[in-house]
């Protein structure tokens, strides 16, 4: 029997769906490779393993991407002793990363980054070992194999989307390494794209990986199909010709190792955005091939809806719905929004507030200037639309009957909650602003004597019902996240307490793949009728008019969109508004190499005074924190004990 002892990571198994716990491998004291590759059974906990590293993206206070970006913000003792929000994400965001102990460190598993170095040595010894089992049909061999090389493309991918240039871990070092041997390099930039592109490829060629999961989402929703493994390869293939990975600034990213090779490209590549493109049409074909595209709300008899509501629905259960969900094409079963909805809702129903774990918090605060982004009602960025000329969106305004399923009728908000696209009511909760769902499921229910509709609304200004009530447990900014608030989660009329109804992470989207598509397809050529098909997709679905009706017929400047740059600008926001607070924009802004300009990730992040209670003085926009973004925060710093350890590795620039 082999002397390698498994690390205590690989003593615990994650199942993939929600019924089932962490389970031991081996019986206490005895973990030996042999062991657990000799059955069946403790080989199939091993391929858990693997998956077990997956991010814990549900939690989003530990998501990279959602987190350490400006599109929430949280009261300044948001993870303090006690809580159980931890800050170290966010310490990010705040400009808090260092060299001696790394914020978020996914090289060596520390800070609520988890140790993906290690996770590739397991997927390795997994694919090194599978052979021994005995008692394993061929075809299930196969299909766990094709899993493995996918996870460990996927370790790889996120390590080179943090660090950049990464050690490629192809197998394992044998016992009898020398001290020098360990001493690893990190690998050239298109090394690394390559070699992860080489596993999903034989991922994909596996005839035992199925297309996809079928009709058996109760046991085997977010194990790895063809699907998930082709949208991925677009996705790393759009990441690798984007400006950071592809020459963007070799003025800064100029880096040599000690056997004098540049770890960073120096000049773009055209051709990577070719075979971007290429990537995502194989990939939208398949997907859709196999019944995938963009949800719609199917409707229950318990909702009474209206074409308004309807179209919100259509947008938060694309995220939301767990069951029949055709636009969900990677579920993480391992990362559940349960209880960390009570994070985005605020209190919307009367009761006691002090049954603190149960009561709604409403902390995780949307910032002012993510509500800025979304696009007015005519599709349009607010700077480009005519209506929106000269007015000052600051400016209150007195909602009408007509505003009636956005905003509380006879009540005053600004300017900037008005006429605004249906992606911006789904997503976030707003003072006077309409919140559908919880305890009411009818778009008119209980009337009021003056025709108003008696849906449910938030009331946010200070002393007021969905406001802050002491020292923690609030919104920042006064806004809230509605988007990831199942509608079947309630808040009781007796108690505020949450009734939660959990669903999985949506790691991927269909509607995240085809605005990939449109814009590897606009770097290659330009405007054209097949870059605005897949804009135009997402558009309709999130009820606005296509790309070329709301600036040609409602902007101030007809045609924009013809020019390549300004549709990149167009593809951009279109992605931000989408894909808000799903933990994309932080990855885009750094790919695109536009996260360190104004406006982004380095400039003021505002609310409005939530300390006020007359409608004048609360819309008033308050600085909470001038966020400061670097060259060097591009990619993050490898830790200085790291680099004394093995000096073949060298530190990222500017740490």
């Amino acid at each position: 029997m082999k002397a390698i002892r498994i690390s205590a990571g690989i003593l615990l198994a994650v199942s993939l769906n929600a019924c089932k716990d962490y389970l031991d491998i081996i019986p206490d004291n005895v973990p030996t490779i042999d062991y657990a590759f000799h059955l069946r059974s403790s080989a199939e906990r091993y391929l858990f393993t693997c998956y077990s590293y997956l991010p814990n993206n549900g939690r989003v206070d530990l998501n990279a991407g959602f987190n350490a970006a400006d599109e929430v913000w949280y009261f300044q003792q948001m993870g303090g002793a006690g809580s159980d929000f931890n800050a170290s994400v966010f310490n990010v965001a705040r400009g808090m990363q260092n060299i001696q102990d790394p914020l978020v460190n996914y090289w060596n598993g520390a800070n609520q980054g988890k140790p993906y170095f290690q996770a590739i040595r397991d997927c390795n010894t997994f694919l090194e070992n599978i052979d021994q089992v005995v008692n394993l049909e061929e075809y299930e061999k196969e299909r766990w194999i094709a899993e493995v090389k996918f996870l460990k493309a996927y370790y790889h991918f996120f390590l080179v989307r943090m660090y950049g240039p990464i050690p490629l871990i192809r197998t394992n070092l044998p016992l009898e390494s020398s001290p020098e041997d360990v001493k690893i390099y990190r690998e050239p930039l298109d090394d690394c794209f390559a070699y992860i592109v080489e596993l999903l490829d034989e991922a994909i060629a596996n005839e035992s990986l199925p297309d996809h999961i079928g009709g058996l989402e109760n046991t085997e929703l977010g194990r790895i199909t063809r699907a998930i493994a082709l949208a991925v390869k677009a996705k790393v293939l759009v990441t690798a010709a984007s400006p950071l990975f592809n020459g963007g600034n070799p003025g800064f990213f100029t880096v040599q190792d000690n056997q004098g090779r540049e770890l960073f490209n120096t000049e773009p590549d055209p051709q990577k955005w070719v075979r971007a493109a290429d990537a995502c049409r194989e990939a939208v074909e398949f997907c859709e091939a196999q019944g995938f595209g963009l949800h719609r709300f199917g409707g229950s008899f318990s909702y009474t809806i209206n074409d308004t509501i309807k179209t919100q629905l259509d947008i938060r259960t694309a995220v939301t719905e767990r069951e029949n969900n055709r636009e969900v094409l990677w579920p993480l079963t391992n990362s559940r929004l349960g209880d960390i909805q009570r994070l985005f809702s605020p209190q919307i129903i009367p009761g006691d507030r002090g049954v603190e774990a149960v009561t709604p918090k409403g902390s995780v605060a949307p910032t002012l200037k993510m509500v800025r982004q979304y696009y007015t009602d005519k599709g349009l960025p607010i700077e480009y639309d005519r209506d929106w000329v000269a007015q000052s969106d600051e400016a209150l305004v007195t909602a009408t009957e007509e505003d009636r399923y956005y905003i509380k009728k006879g009540q005053a908000t600004v300017r900037l909650h008005y006429d605004r696209e249906p992606r911006f009511y789904a997503s976030v909760g707003f003072d006077r602003g309409i919140w559908f769902g919880n305890a009411t499921n009818n778009y008119d229910v209980t009337l009021e004597d003056d025709g108003n509709s008696g849906m449910l609304y938030i009331q946010g200004r200070s002393g007021e019902l969905s406001a802050r009530q002491g020292v923690n447990g609030y919104s920042v900014t006064s806004y809230q996240l509605k988007k990831l608030v199942d509608i079947r989660t309630v808040q009781t009329p007796q108690l505020p307490a949450t009734n939660i109804h959990a669903y999985n992470w949506p790691e991927f989207r269909m509607a995240d793949l085809y605005l990939l598509y449109a814009e590897a397809l606009n770097e290659v050529g330009g405007y054209s009728a097949e870059v605005s098909k897949w804009i135009n997709k997402v558009r309709e679905r999130a009820g606005i008019p296509p790309l070329e009706k709301s600036w040609d017929e409602y902007s101030t400047q007809p045609g924009y969109y013809l020019d390549r740059n300004n549709l990149r600008q167009i593809i951009r926001q279109e992605r931000t508004n989408e894909l808000a607070f799903e933990g994309h924009r932080y990855w885009d802004l750094k790919r695109w190499m536009i996260a360190h300009t104004s406006g982004n990730l380095n400039g003021p992040v505002h609310g409005w005074d939530i300390e006020q209670r007359d409608a004048e003085s609360f819309y008033r926009p308050v600085l909470l924190f001038n966020q400061r973004f670097a060259m060097r925060d591009y990619f993050s710093p490898i830790r200085l004990s790291e680099l004394q350890i093995n000096a073949n590795l060298v530190q990222n620039p500017g740490w």
